[in-house]
């Protein structure tokens, strides 16, 4: 188990001086050696270095699971570099407010994503060098300059640069889904990074035996620091594919003798909707962790499967505060605090509740550094969300009498579909700006698998308006995860005396006779 300085770039060096040849990472073709990923790692951080890139600012990352998105990583975090990576689904307003609000000077991005950046050339207040993967770059809009990512490695030197780098620095910022306002930068040090991963270490008790297996983007926290930085401080390896086959999956846990992953939204449940083989329980998997874990298919899953589930509560500002322990697994819980974080339920005046009364949920921190930062640019966010020395986490919950913590709801306007967090808020603005719309209001509703589907709530300035119009409108302007699956006209909201929007009626009412499918009718999402 790694115990030297918590940084990304120092684990790396470890790694790769104990076992420069032995396999770190195999993608769906290629492996990666801790060897090569060291020296790739320097290259990048020279390679940035170069385009006058220095410790303190930002680049942004919008690559898909890679050897390339893993190097640059390292590099930026090895240059001191703060990395911003980006879902691979953005583009329009939302691509431009996170480039603009990070002052991203460079991005490192693929080839099929370089016209989104086009598109919001104006809207750009500072970037100016655009890495590209892939094929061969055509010109960019001034005041851009486009790079070949191949040409810039095949110069670069694969020397350590002298760069001192603390655990306290930043690593990361990490954009959230907004709520009641524009998305949220959380800004992320090395240690806090090391405190997640330390942590699914030890519910996970993971070992140099350890295969672990992700399907999740290295622009999430956990493909990140619930799988890679984890696997590097135990000494396991890493199987990394850049897309879920609920078919195959077992298949490759098999063929490549997987010991754990990570599950996330659906994930478990489409599992569990596979046709039953004679070898479900014939596989390799001992434990898995992640959230939610469905109630109702659980210890089913538990025995089609044979394996152990654990779970976690967590979120991007304070990594994983609950664990629920296998060998002390409470079903429907989200488990006991942690070591490192102090866990209480408050009421709207932020005193605790008693035991089994419904608050929100609240954190602060028992060691420094194991907390976000802050948001970037946004200090009143940030004292807002730590009012009253607390982290508000938005979410709901209670306690039991055993200092069991359960999740109930989210107070935060956040509508969570198949492991996404999608903002109503960012949502509502696309749909506010088709000219026929007055006004929109976004609401999670029950989905089928797990989690939730977004439904759209629309009251009309005048006339008509066909639903696969207004879908079409929004397609280009936002991720395609976000795009609504129901939507409803409607001739007024349900609103409070001071003319708040009441969501939860909404809710409440969930899919009713009126309510327009896109499944149903087989609207084409493009990705």
């Amino acid at each position: 188990m790694y115990t030297g300085t918590q940084t990304f770039g120092k684990i790396v060096e470890y790694r790769a001086e104990k076992a420069p040849n032995s396999r770190f990472v195999r993608f769906s073709s290629i492996d990666l050696t801790y060897g090569q990923f060291h020296r790739e790692g320097n290259k990048i951080a020279h390679v940035m270095n170069s385009l006058g890139l220095s410790k303190g600012q930002t680049c942004a990352v919008m690559l898909p699971n890679s050897p390339e998105f893993l190097a640059t990583w390292l590099g930026l975090a090895r240059l001191g570099v703060i990395e911003v990576p980006i879902n691979v689904a953005y583009r329009g307003d939302l691509l431009a407010y996170i480039l603009n609000k990070a002052e991203c000077k460079a991005i490192v991005i693929s080839s099929q994503w370089v016209e989104r950046l086009e598109d919001i050339s104006k809207e750009l207040e500072h970037l100016q060098h655009v890495i590209v993967v892939g094929e061969d770059i055509e010109p960019l809009p001034d005041p851009m300059i486009g790079h070949s990512y191949k040409n810039l490695m095949e110069n670069a030197s694969s020397v350590s640069l002298n760069i001192e780098i603390s655990p306290n620095n930043p690593s990361l910022i990490l954009f959230t889904s907004g709520t009641t306002g524009p998305t949220k930068g959380a800004i992320l040090s090395h240690r806090a990074n090391f405190a997640l991963a330390s942590t699914c270490c030890d519910l996970m008790n993971y070992g140099p035996d350890d295969r672990l297996f992700t399907v999740f983007p290295l622009f999430h926290v956990n493909a990140r620091y619930a799988t890679i930085l984890p696997a590097l401080i135990a000494g396991s390896d890493v199987v990394m594919h850049e897309r879920f086959s609920a078919s195959r999956f077992w298949d490759i846990c098999r063929a490549e003798q997987i010991t754990t992953f990570t599950y996330m939204g659906s994930l478990l449940t489409m599992l569990m909707k596979q046709p039953e083989r004679p070898n479900d329980a014939d596989n390799p998997v001992r434990m898995i962790q992640g959230a939610p874990a469905p109630l109702e298919i659980f210890e089913d899953f538990e025995k089609r499967f044979n394996l152990r589930i654990t779970e976690a509560y967590g979120s991007t500002e304070v990594g994983l505060a609950m664990v629920n322990r296998a060998e002390s697994f409470r079903k429907g819980s989200c488990g006991k605090a942690v070591p490192v974080y102090e866990v209480a339920i408050h009421d709207e005046n932020d005193q605790p509740c008693p035991v089994g009364e419904v608050g929100e949920i609240v954190v602060r921190p028992k060691e420094p550094g194991v907390l976000f930062s802050g948001y970037y640019g946004m200090p009143e966010a940030t004292v807002e969300t730590w009012r009253n020395l607390w982290f508000h986490t938005g979410d709901r919950g209670r306690i039991d009498e055993d200092g069991y913590f359960y999740f109930v709801d989210r107070k935060k306007d956040v509508i969570r579909r198949r492991g996404e967090n999608i903002s109503s808020y960012e949502i509502e603005h696309v749909i506010n700006t088709h000219p026929k719309v007055a006004e929109a209001a976004l609401v999670g509703v029950p989905s089928e698998l797990s989690e939730e589907e977004v439904m759209a709530v629309v009251i009309l300035r005048e006339g008509e308006l066909d639903p696969e119009e207004l879908l079409d409108f929004c397609q280009p302007r936002m991720a395609h995860f976000a795009l609504p699956r129901y939507i409803r006209f409607v001739k007024e909201f349900p609103r409070t005396p001071s003319q708040r929007i009441e969501k939860y009626k909404l809710r409440s009412e969930g899919i009713t006779p009126d309510s327009w499918d896109r499944e149903k009718i087989g609207y084409k999402i493009h990705r």
